[in-house]
């Protein structure tokens, strides 16, 4: 039932495109027993639909531009291949310690930056 209430602070956050699926895994890490590899694939199942929505939206109003969107996706999948095959070689307690390094310099930048 919480991960329902989750979704939804989630969603919502991801809409206002201030980094739902960052809220979702410290979420899901924090209240719940699953493995930190879990979070990660929930989250990025998350993010299909709610990017599709957020996609949507955006277009209709003129807000992407698509040339440099389709060079930022280009090199965002290569990226992801990259990330993808270092998180399966790593452990979930390294993996919880570099998402909580990462958060901490996103808030140190939110904050100073």
């Amino acid at each position: 039932m919480i991960e329902i209430l989750f979704g939804i602070i989630a969603g919502t956050i991801a809409a206002l495109g201030m980094g739902g699926g960052s809220i979702l895994i410290l979420l899901l890490s924090v209240f719940t027993d699953y493995a930190h590899k879990t979070i990660q694939g929930i989250n990025l199942i998350f993010f299909i639909p709610t990017a599709l929505i957020a996609i949507f939206w955006n277009l209709k109003r003129k807000n992407i531009d698509l040339k440099l969107s389709g060079v930022i996706i280009f090199f965002g999948i290569i990226g992801a291949i990259i990330g993808s095959n270092i998180a399966f070689r790593l452990s979930n307690k390294t993996l919880e310690k570099y998402f909580l390094f990462f958060l901490i310099i996103i808030t140190i930048y939110e904050l100073y930056g």
